[in-house]
């Protein structure tokens, strides 16, 4: 996971929440998702503009600085992978891009609403938490490649980020600083 607080990464034992590894980030990071046995992070380099870059992490290795990429359009928050390609959210374009492996856009999903996180479930679809032009009343939905959105459940709390880890379901309670599993 991510800290926006210490600007590190933290590889943390999901049965006793211990942290196995503590790493510093090249700037505050953002989405993180694995492909092709690397992590990916979405990190902003803390300027003026918030631009945000792709970098590769492995454990051991850290940060690849070598592999700093330019998000499209310099910007981007949360990142998953179905196993075959990287999609970025990019909230304020609202829409979600793929990328390649040269981390190239090869597709557009438009977003039908402001997006808190996203993430692929058991069944390979595309869940997401919905907010309104606010960021109120989120929701918990499915959503299609086409952009075609599904709400499934209302969400109490102000939730970020989305990961399914094969069995349950993880976000963060951002105000109140904990994180939130869940299944569905």
């Amino acid at each position: 996971m991510g800290s926006w607080d210490t600007n590190h990464l933290y590889g943390v034992d999901p049965q006793t929440w211990d942290v196995k590894h503590d790493t510093p980030a090249p700037g505050q990071p953002f989405g993180l998702a694995p492909l092709d046995g690397v992590l990916h992070v979405v990190v902003s380099d803390g300027g003026e503009e918030d631009d945000r870059y792709l970098y590769r992490f492995t454990v051991g290795d850290g940060f690849d600085d070598a592999s700093k990429t330019a998000c499209p359009d310099m910007t981007g928050s949360h990142l998953a992978s179905d196993g075959r390609k990287l999609f970025l959210g990019q909230m304020h374009n609202q829409r979600i891009v793929t990328l390649d492996a040269q981390l190239q856009v090869t597709s557009e999903i438009p977003l039908p609403t402001r997006c808190g996180g996203f993430g692929f479930g058991p069944d390979g679809k595309l869940y997401m938490i919905s907010a309104d032009d606010e960021f109120e009343n989120l929701q918990l939905a499915t959503l299609e490649l086409d952009g075609k959105m599904k709400a499934l459940a209302p969400i109490a709390f102000d939730a970020r980020s989305l990961v399914y880890d094969g069995s349950v379901w993880y976000t963060s309670d951002r105000e109140a600083g904990f994180i939130v599993t869940f299944t569905l």
